[in-house]
Parts: C-alpha cells; structure tokens; sequence
C-alpha cells in the first residue's frame, strides 16, 4: 500500500490517515490538487479499501452510490468550475486531517503558543475551531467502524496525532493576549469563554471514549488537569463581559464596545446568549479564587448555576423582541440610539433601539445557533429550536440556493450567490481578519445546532437525562435537509485551495482563475452596500460611533478590531493586471489563518452532520 502526502504534511499526518483509511467503508484516491505541482498525486496510486457490504458510501450525494467527496453533479453548473476526474478527490475526513494539518503547520507558532497572524479575538475563534475539530477526531473510530477497534500501533498513532493539536490548544492557554483581551470590546471577551468551554468540551469527551477503566471510575485522560484553568479563563472572562448588559437603554440588551458610543448589536447579543447557556451547560465550576481586582479573591462558581440560564432565557427574549431582523429573516447589524450624546452633561436622546444599521454579516446568522440548541437542552421548549430551523432556511435562501442550476446564479441573494454562503467582502477581496473569519464561525455553530439533541437536567449535582424522542427525531429530519447546501459549500471552499493547501476566502473560485478574464464576471452582482462595513472597513470618525472624548481613545490592540490601525498585507488588488499571476484569492490579505478555519469548519460541519452522525454528549 502507498499513500503519499502533500509535501509540507507531518508525519504524524500520515501515520494516523494510513491507519484510518483502512476502516473507511468505500474506495478513494489522494487529492490531486495541481497537476504536476507539488502536493500532486497520480490515480494509480490510488489506495485500495476493504470494502463493506453493509456500510452506506461515506461520500457524495445523497441516493448516489460510490460518489467521492464534494463530487456531485449539481455543483457543476452553479460553481461552473473544471471537476477533477471521479475518485481523485479524497475523503472528506482525510480533507478535514489536512485542513487542520495546514492550519497548524503553516499558521501556529509553538514558540509564542498562538497564531502570529491573527488578532486577539480571531485567536480566540482558531481555538475554537481546533477543539471542535479534535472532538470530530476523537469521535471517528466509534462512527467509522466500531466493531473494528484500531490495531494497538494505529491506536497510538491516532492519540500521538490528537495529543499533537491538543498541547498547541495549551500552549494558547499561555499565548492567548488574555490581559489585552480584558480591556477590549465586550464581543472579544465572549470569544475567549466560548473557546475555553470548547476545549473542556473535547477533554471530557475524549477521556469518557478513550480512558474510563471498567475498574476504576476514577481514570481519566491526562489533560483532565487542564481543566480547571480552562474553566477559570472562561468565567473571569465571562464575568467581565457581562457588565456590557445594560438596561438604561433599548430596555436591555449588550452594548458591543464600553469605548464607543452604545451600540447594540446582533455578534455581541448573540454570544452573549451562547455563552450564558454554555457556561450553564459545559462550565464545570471554579474554586480559583486568583483575583484581578479583589483583595479578597473570588468566591467560588459552582457548575449548572441557574443565574447563567436566566441570563441566557432574558437575552434572547430581548434579541427576538429588538426587531433587528430584516425582510428576509436575517439579522441586520445592529441599532445605535437617536440623539445619544455622552459625556457628563450628556443625554440618552430618545433611549430607544430606533436607528439600525442594515448591513448583513454570515456570522450574525450562526452564532445564535448554537445558544439556541443549549437553551431547548435546558428549558424543553421547542420554540427556541424552531427559532433556529427558521434561520438556518432564511440563510440557506439567501445564498441563492434555489437558484443555483438557473441563470440567475451569478445574482446576489442576500448572503450568496448561486446556493455558496459569500461575505460581502468577498467578491471585491477586502475582507479584514474579522470578514475572512465569518464564513467559518457560521459553519462551527450551525454544526453544534445540528448535533444529536440530548435534553438534561440537573439537580443538587445529579444530571439526569430526559428523551424527547418527538423533538429529537424531528430536529435530526430539519437537519438532515441542509446536507446538499452544505456538501455544496464544502466543495465550493475546497476548490479555492493553492499549491500550499491553503483555502481562499471566496468560495467557488477556483485556485489559479483570475476574475477580470472570467467570460462569466460582467454576470456577477456586486453585494448589497447598505450599511457601514465597520468590521471590514474600521468605524467611521463621526458622532453616532465615537464617544465625544474621543481624544481620550488610546493605541492598542482593540484598534485592530476598530480599524484604526493599518494591517499588513491589507493592500487592496483591483484589476487583473495588479493581480499578475496570483490567483483571485491572492487579493487583499489573501490566504491567512482564518481563511483557512473557513475551510476546516465547513469540512468538520460536512463530516459531523452529513457522513457521520454521533451522539457525542
């Protein structure tokens, strides 16, 4: 058997997807990405699979048989893209292997614990998206081939390879800019509680899987001791993002940035709300009483406090009642407040939500996803589910899903075009970290809404597990129904990979196409432009975003996420001839870390919620 790799993958990467492929349940090639380029592959060296009978193909279109990952006759039209032959593109778990493989080896700085490119807060989402990605990976065996348990040397290279990604999650622990963090934008500080409450998530996942002995209930996996910090992290974090709830004005709701003017807006209600509900679900209490501020030291915070639920219930209560949702069911921006004037004689104008900001991001329809399946888990109430099925069908609608095989699929729906999920950013190739970021943390959240439904209760420290087999069967059939509309996005971010194996940010275009001499672009519709791009293009100097003091703001790393500062690589390529050879994706930043978390959360959703299906709780 010969199994070759893309020249930059580790060796630990082939030892495990060596030992993996064997347990996969149909046939398939290495990817060939370019031609005779490095990472190129030939298909007579193709790996040979023990096949099974009694297994569905792992890969392709529902109702086809022997289809390959992202292969499918309907993509062909929509992305008008050159396939490659059938059975030349990989499994999408070993594209998911790969994905990650990239991000950490191109990207990760073991020496600094972090990811040198991002900024703070996309940082903090890298994270996230690695310890959902080990989650996936832990759980493959058990999906895969259960009856088939691993070999002891495949055994070890399998927890060799996820104890690789795990100790880079640690060393973030220590790399993370946690003290700037602290005095940045309250939907920052939200990022670092849900990215700790996902990494305790994967520990105590891996080690109910892997490490409980039928003689002594007390074993667990190693990193068990990490815990504890992780947990403290996410409540400090969480305690100090919570003084954004302000009821002075709109009657509720989190402000985004305590160095602004108030602003109330979807990303920053929306964690709130997922974060609440998770650290109700996940947060294992703290006894560290390390003080930042206290002389006395903190108090201890036990798990499953019910003031995280009550935050989480009244929040989204505000969220659904704010009216920050447009004609087509998605979630604008956010409001500003008519006449609002600061400083010690200012005035609150009206105090109302009555001046909103129209423009539409991918993420402000994803993070509320998964803040919504936590509190069905919590409460029972199908409301909060339904909530969420609606909003994932307005998104998929808005990426012009239905008309993707018409000739409409180069218009601009809203979110999209032509059934692929597109920042606004995207067609004009100035997205900022934050745009380039979205796409991914859409596609993370829409995979913990769609997991199994597991409804829990918990009393004086005992949990107990209730089966709503109705609502559970009927939640999995709504999900069941994205599957084509995501296949067709991962295929759709999968062609945009380089020589490297990094993915781009627009999704559907092809690696090595250049835009201005694409017959078809006269057809494509520019995005909609209402709305103030502050996330892409910094906010604006003017009286409804800045404070009046606004001489007092200082340098430093929050001016990043404001847009005050330059960042590099940010020149912005207009036409073919600046573009030179490069391809589309090479404009403005180009391929970064979050472009390619982009591309491994897509994978992870098509694995997870399409391939797979795991009761992982």
């Amino acid at each position: 058997m010969i199994v070759r790799f893309p020249n930059r993958a580790s060796a630990t990467a082939r030892f495990l997807t060596f030992s993996l492929i064997y347990f996969s349940a149909s046939t398939f090639a290495t990817v060939s990405p370019s031609p005779g380029g490095p990472g190129s592959f030939s298909n007579d060296e193709a790996v040979a699979q023990r096949s099974q009978a009694d297994s569905n193909p792992p890969l392709g279109e529902k109702g086809l048989t022997q289809q390959h990952a992202f292969f499918a006759a309907s993509n062909v039209p929509s992305l008008d893209v050159t396939l490659q032959e059938p059975n030349t593109y990989p499994s999408t778990y070993t594209a998911l292997l790969g994905a990650l493989e990239v991000m950490e080896s191109h990207f990760f700085t073991v020496a600094l614990g972090t990811w040198p490119q991002a900024i703070d807060w996309t940082a903090a989402v890298m994270g996230t998206q690695v310890s959902a990605t080990l989650s996936a990976m832990t759980s493959y065996t058990q999906i895969v081939k259960p009856s088939s348990p691993l070999s002891i040397d495949e055994a070890r290279d399998h927890e060799n390879l996820i104890n690789r990604y795990f100790t880079q999650i640690t060393s973030f622990y220590f790399g993370e800019n946690a003290f700037a963090l602290r005095t940045q934008a309250y939907d920052d500080m939200l990022w670092v509680v849900l990215g700790w409450l996902e990494a305790i998530k994967f520990i105590k996942l891996h080690s109910s899987l892997h490490y409980i002995s039928s003689y002594d209930d007390n074993t667990t996996w190693y990193a068990s001791q990490f815990i504890p910090q992780y947990a403290h992290r996410a409540r400090l974090f969480y305690d100090l993002a919570s003084r954004g709830w302000d009821t002075t004005l709109c009657g509720g709701g989190m402000v985004w940035n305590p160095r602004l003017a108030p602003y109330k807006n979807a990303i920053t209600n929306q964690l709130y709300i997922a974060a609440s509900i998770s650290m109700y679900l996940y947060f294992p209490g703290d006894n560290d009483p390390s003080p930042f501020l206290a002389q006395t030291g903190l108090p201890p915070a036990k798990a499953h406090d019910v003031r995280y639920l009550e935050n989480a219930v009244e929040a989204y209560k505000w969220l659904k009642g704010s009216k920050m949702r447009n004609r087509h069911g998605l979630y604008v921006d956010g409001f500003h407040i008519t006449g609002w004037r600061g400083g010690e004689n200012g005035s609150n104008g009206t105090g109302k939500c009555d001046l909103r900001d129209e423009k539409v991001y991918t993420y402000n329809q994803g993070v509320i996803l998964s803040g919504l399946k936590g509190l069905w888990e919590s409460t029972g109430s199908r409301v909060y589910l339904e909530d969420g099925h609606e909003l994932v069908r307005n998104a998929i609608r808005a990426t012009g899903w239905e008309d993707r095989n018409t000739e409409q699929r180069y218009r601009w729906a809203g979110l999209g075009r032509g059934g692929v999920m597109e920042e606004l950013c995207d067609w004009s190739g100035s997205c900022s970290q934050n745009g380039q970021t979205f796409k991914g943390i859409y596609f993370h959240h829409l995979t913990l809404f769609c997991s199994p439904l597991i409804r829990r209760e918990w009393n004086e420290d005992a949990e107990t597990v209730l089966d709503d087999k109705e609502t559970r069967l009927l939640h999995q059939k709504s999900c069941d129904e994205y599957g084509d509309w995501i296949r067709h996005n991962a295929f759709a971010a999968y062609v945009t990979r380089n020589k490297d194996d990094e993915f781009g940010q627009w999704w559907g275009r092809p690696a090595r196409r250049r835009r201005h001499e694409d017959e078809e672009d006269e057809e494509f519709e520019g995005p909609d432009t209402q709305g103030t791009d502050y996330r892409n293009e910094g906010v604006p100097m003017d009286g409804i975003w800045r404070l009046p003091e606004n001489d007092i703001m200082y340098k430093s790393d929050i001016d990043l996420d404001l847009g005050d500062a330059p960042r590099s690589g940010d020149k912005i390529l207009k036409s073919a001839d600046e573009v030179g050879l490069c391809d589309i994706n090479d404009r403005g930043r180009g391929r970064t870390v979050e472009t390619q978390s982009g591309g491994l959360a897509v994978l992870r959703a098509l694995w997870r919620l399409v391939e797979s299906k795991q009761e992982d709780c």
